[in-house]
């Protein structure tokens, strides 16, 4: 592999392929690593990110995984560190997004770095240091209710602080607007009133590519995948169909699903109002001992030829609370999970090679059972949501990796539209 120049660390895996998404769109060639390697890839490519499942791993494990996958990169001589978090802001009050930053920058020696989550393609805005997903408040998008990660307050320096020893500070959107010497200037304020990490407030692409500039010279940024677009320019890159080309799709095709989030639901939704044989799996059964897995492998394979199957277990968030109570979150997420997982490698055993994943744990769950190493990233589907290749189980596999929130109604439909 010829020098790297972006190196990025991302704390999902469906966060990991929305940022390569981006990145390829703006011209770079990207490989995505399902976890560190063991050694150099041997693709030529600009930009390398390093998925990792750290999102809601307990903080001192995320940090780790981090700095080993920062250790890799700097030995690929990445010029640039990205680490990647959701469009979201998705965390706990411990973490992980500010512990994982400070300790970046502690390994970096940076003194400063930016903190936005915004992507306003997928309606995923800053302003005034508050983050919008649409019209609403983040508290009031139904990520309040999320299962693992739920997101009361959406004032990000409020969110960012409580998270770290460092000061946060602000810049908004009336210095983005001035752009990039505008935001080179206060970034020098803020760092002379001893604010080593800032909010930047975005509301639209422009203000992204406003602020691209302003980060060229920064070591470390740190932001959800909607800065992506701005980087590659900083390198020279500009935008090429080139960079997306993967192998024909063809084979069997699948849907699997284990988002709760209301975009997912609706997406489940659709697929069965078009006429789509789909199956629901119970958790609760799952938890009495029953063989889900192999109950949804018996289903699926005699409808496969017939086209596009989906096993689901996305439920409404008053579904997923009785659960819950029953099993505790972690156990009842951790559960689904594997059986979600076992019942994609099953179908890849079956001769499906497309295959749609839907939901961040989920994701990574699935491409660990599939051992899935690295991926090359295609097409767009939605944004932030790519066609991949890899290799899993000794074939070749186009997988998409769609965080819950993501993607418009159709997209399970659509997504194999796009591929043929």
């Amino acid at each position: 592999m010829g020098k790297l120049l972006l190196g990025c660390i991302a704390d999902d895996f469906t966060g990991a392929t929305d940022l390569a998404n981006n990145l390829v769109r703006a011209g770079m060639r990207v490989v995505q690593a399902i976890g560190v390697p063991d050694g150099p890839l041997a693709a030529d490519v600009d930009a390398v990110v390093v998925a990792l499942k750290s999102r809601t791993n307990p903080v001192d494990e995320a940090v780790a995984q981090s700095l080993a996958a920062l250790r890799w990169l700097q030995g690929q001589g990445a010029h640039q560190i990205y680490f990647k978090y959701c469009s979201t802001f998705d965390s706990t009050p411990a973490g992980n997004i500010g512990p994982v930053t400070e300790a970046l920058m502690d390994a970096l020696g940076t003194e400063f770095t930016i903190a936005t989550p915004a992507f306003p393609d997928n309606k995923r805005t800053v302003f005034k240091g508050y983050l919008f997903v649409g019209d609403v408040l983040l508290s009031e998008s139904g990520m309040q209710n999320h299962p693992l990660t739920p997101m009361a307050d959406p004032n990000l320096v409020r969110v960012m602080q409580s998270q770290c020893r460092r000061k946060v500070g602000l810049i908004d959107h009336a210095v983005v607007a001035r752009g990039a010497a505008a935001v080179t200037e206060r970034i020098a304020q803020l760092k002379a009133e001893g604010v080593a990490i800032a909010i930047v407030d975005a509301v639209s692409n422009d203000d992204l590519l406003r602020m691209g500039p302003a980060l060229a010279a920064l070591p470390l940024v740190t932001a959800g995948s909607g800065v992506a677009m701005a980087l590659p320019a900083n390198f020279g890159f500009a935008p090429s169909p080139a960079a997306s080309v993967l192998p024909f799709g063809s084979g069997l095709r699948a849907v699997v699903s284990g988002s709760c989030s209301l975009a997912t639901n609706r997406q489940v939704q659709d697929f069965i109002a078009r006429g789509g044989a789909a199956l629901a799996i119970d958790p609760l059964r799952i938890a009495d001992g029953a063989d889900v897995a192999a109950e949804a492998l018996a289903w699926a394979t005699p409808l496969l030829a017939r086209g596009p199957v989906l096993v689901y277990s996305t439920a409404d968030s008053g579904a997923v609370k009785s659960v819950q109570s029953r099993l505790g979150a972690e156990e009842a997420g951790a559960m689904v999970e594997r059986t979600i997982a076992s019942i994609a490698r099953g179908l890849v055993e079956r001769g499906v090679r497309q295959l749609v994943v839907a939901g961040g744990e989920t994701s990574g769950a699935c491409v660990q059972a599939l051992g899935i190493t690295q991926m090359q990233i295609g097409p767009q589907i939605d944004p932030g949501v790519p066609w991949c290749h890899a290799q899993a189980l000794g074939a070749g596999l186009h997988i998409t990796l769609k965080s819950g929130n993501f993607g418009g109604d159709d997209f399970f439909t659509r997504a194999f539209e796009v591929l043929a």
